[in-house]
């Protein structure tokens, strides 16, 4: 009779003690699903809102009459020999944001050979200059997103004077504009120089516009 009515006083102890633990564990999931789907992210955006409006924001770009023209993190399509060219972009039908990615083609691909081969012969007449003439890497490769804002100082300098032409001022005014809308390295060591194509080719629309 005793060994029953440990037995029973065992149950009764464990069916409290899982009871217990079923509290706790639902209590727990309730705070945290409001402190980390709630309050964090209410709190970031709040900082964000406060010290970083324009980068929390996405980095829109306006233009005069406050329409947004795009975002100086990522890159876009440009046509006309006036306008400098962004960087090759495989994101969906090209600088897709909704469809960000790379080409998926490997180091072996003889597809991606004949692209790179044929990018260089584009870019080279484009922007005449000599099959001697080393071409920026940058210039015929897409990057993994596809949406890269920024081209190298060398690509930059090299299209510098097709688009000096095209807007009938000198080479030097341009490669001033370059400057200008050259980011440095992230953290003053990491990676290369920047030119960011968009803001780029916005001021020389400001200041150099094509006359028609």
């Amino acid at each position: 009779m005793n060994d029953n009515m440990s037995r029973e006083a065992g149950s009764r102890s464990a069916g409290k003690n899982f009871l217990k633990e079923i509290r706790i564990s639902i209590v727990a999931t309730i705070v945290f699903t409001i402190v980390v789907c709630g309050v964090y992210p209410a709190i970031v955006w709040a900082l964000g809102q406060a010290f970083f409006p324009w980068q929390a924001n996405g980095s829109l770009i306006t233009n005069k009459q406050g329409t947004v023209i795009g975002s100086e993190l990522l890159g876009q399509e440009f046509t006309g020999v006036e306008y400098f060219q962004p960087r090759p972009s495989y994101a969906g039908n090209g600088y897709d944001p909704t469809a960000s990615g790379g080409s998926n083609l490997g180091p072996t691909s003889q597809k991606l050979a004949t692209n790179i081969q044929q990018s260089i012969a584009a870019y080279r007449t484009e922007n005449n200059i000599a099959t001697s003439t080393p071409v920026p890497a940058d210039a015929v490769t897409g990057s993994a997103s596809g949406l890269d804002p920024e081209i190298s100082l060398a690509n930059a300098n090299i299209q510098a004077t097709r688009v000096a032409k095209a807007r009938s001022i000198t080479v030097a005014q341009v490669q001033d504009l370059i400057k200008q809308n050259t980011n440095g390295r992230s953290l003053g060591v990491l990676g290369e120089p920047g030119v960011n194509v968009l803001t780029l080719n916005i001021e020389l629309d400001q200041k150099y516009s094509v006359k028609k």
